[in-house]
């Protein structure tokens, strides 16, 4: 089946990365685009991957939203956006960015919490005029290494690995039964340094998406934005 708008017969003249080292020169600030949140990734992520997995009109989803991001980048290109987050003041700062009556649904919501997610999600596809989303775009916390609020129920609140894993499935549970079948979602999320060492939470979260979930790992992209400083990591045996 083919999920988006790309002549695939001349995909190496286009711009899409098919490589799994993605080498990003800065970070795109035109548009919206401002690096104000601490923990918002590059738009050249979210762009890359609506362009690759959707289709002009069809619905992206994130349960975690953070300063509106892959909603810009919707905009942009012309598809449908449902974005939750935790965050009250982070969902007040990106309304206020974006024209009303637009194909977009944002909302204050725990996205732990399935009661709620089911109803904001009625009312979403009430206003889009849609039944599901054909992309779902999760770039959770990397543990508590930013506290993005207070709340309890913010996984940037959890310092343990298992427990954030736990409370990370609940969330894809909640978010992947919107998903399409045989549609694509992208886990964006980085590794972590505590109590001197590496947790690679990436594959920790791949390893359990793999165990609970019906799906096919198609891919893993590593991102490196020239320019920033990287750490020099020592393996103690």
């Amino acid at each position: 089946m083919k999920f988006n708008d790309l002549e695939i017969e001349n995909w190496k003249d286009s711009d899409i990365n098919t490589d799994s080292l993605w080498l990003i020169k800065e970070r795109d600030k035109s548009g919206k685009h401002e690096n104000i949140y601490h923990g918002n990734f590059i738009p050249q992520i979210p762009n890359q991957l609506i362009r690759r997995y959707t289709k002009k009109d069809e619905t992206v989803f994130e349960p975690f939203m953070g300063s509106g991001t892959t909603l810009f980048e919707c905009e942009k290109l012309g598809r449908k956006y449902i974005g939750f987050d935790i965050n009250s003041k982070i969902v007040n700062y990106v309304r206020q960015k974006v024209s009303a009556g637009q194909n977009f649904f944002i909302r204050e919501c725990n996205s732990l919490d399935a009661e709620l997610v089911n109803s904001n999600f009625s009312e979403a596809f009430e206003k889009l005029s849609v039944k599901s989303s054909q992309f779902v775009l999760l770039h959770p916390p990397y543990l508590d290494i930013v506290k993005f609020t207070e709340n309890e129920n913010d996984l940037s609140q959890i310092g343990n690995l298992k427990e954030f894993i736990g409370k990370f499935r609940i969330v894809c549970e909640n978010s992947l039964k919107f998903l399409d079948k045989y549609r694509y979602f992208a886990i964006v999320v980085g590794d972590v340094y505590k109590n001197g060492e590496v947790l690679p939470l990436a594959f920790y979260c791949m390893d359990m998406v793999k165990r609970y979930f019906a799906v096919k790992l198609k891919g893993i992209i590593v991102k490196n934005i020239e320019g920033n400083r990287g750490k020099i990591i020592q393996i103690k045996i």
